[in-house]
């Protein structure tokens, strides 16, 4: 019953979050806290991942995801259904793109769409935005505003843009030295 409703999450999933893997986000995190089969933290942890390894970001963290609630079978369902709604609709547009190209309706909705994309994407690096730099369990536990600020995160944050502003360094090298900050001081 687990891999069906794996299949149908992502699936949905994958039929809504138009943009790319980054507009999973928001799905991903609502996903979280409705079912329980990940947490908001290992949602953090699958962002790092799916971005620092090579694939689709989308693919990656419904793999991960899955991985997380089902095991192997559990990963391969859920990238799945993810997959799935994307090769029903190119299917389905690129058989009916060519007829209607010029119609004024399908252009008219591709430009809607962008709009989408575009909304999407930047709710998704709010939201991680928000996830990675603020505190909100231990500013419930506390109520001491300062301790609604990750202010390790945040410095991480301003030496990285400052470094890669500076340094003009492969992304790789940051990354690297990402991981090695977090394992030291987290």
């Amino acid at each position: 019953m687990i891999l069906l409703r794996l299949f149908y999450e992502f699936f949905i999933t994958g039929l809504f979050a138009f943009g790319g893997g980054l507009a999973t986000i928001p799905f991903l995190r609502e996903m979280a806290t409705r079912t329980g089969w990940f947490t908001l933290e290992q949602l953090m942890d699958m962002i790092a991942i799916s971005e620092s390894t090579p694939g689709p970001i989308g693919i990656n963290m419904a793999t991960f995801a899955g991985f997380t609630t089902a095991g192997v079978l559990g990963g391969v369902i859920a990238s799945l259904g993810l997959i799935v709604p994307s090769v029903i609709i190119a299917t389905i547009v690129s058989r009916l793109l060519d007829r209607f190209r010029e119609n004024s309706m399908v252009k008219s909705a591709f430009y809607g769409l962008r709009a989408a994309s575009i909304g999407l994407i930047a709710a998704a690096g709010l939201s991680v935005l928000g996830m990675a730099m603020l505190n909100t369990e231990l500013f419930s536990q506390t109520g001491a505003f300062l301790d609604l600020f990750n202010f390790k995160a945040m410095i991480l944050a301003i030496l990285l843009f400052v470094a890669t502003n500076k340094l003009k360094a492969h992304p790789i090298i940051f990354l690297a030295g990402s991981a090695v900050v977090g394992i030291i001081f987290f």
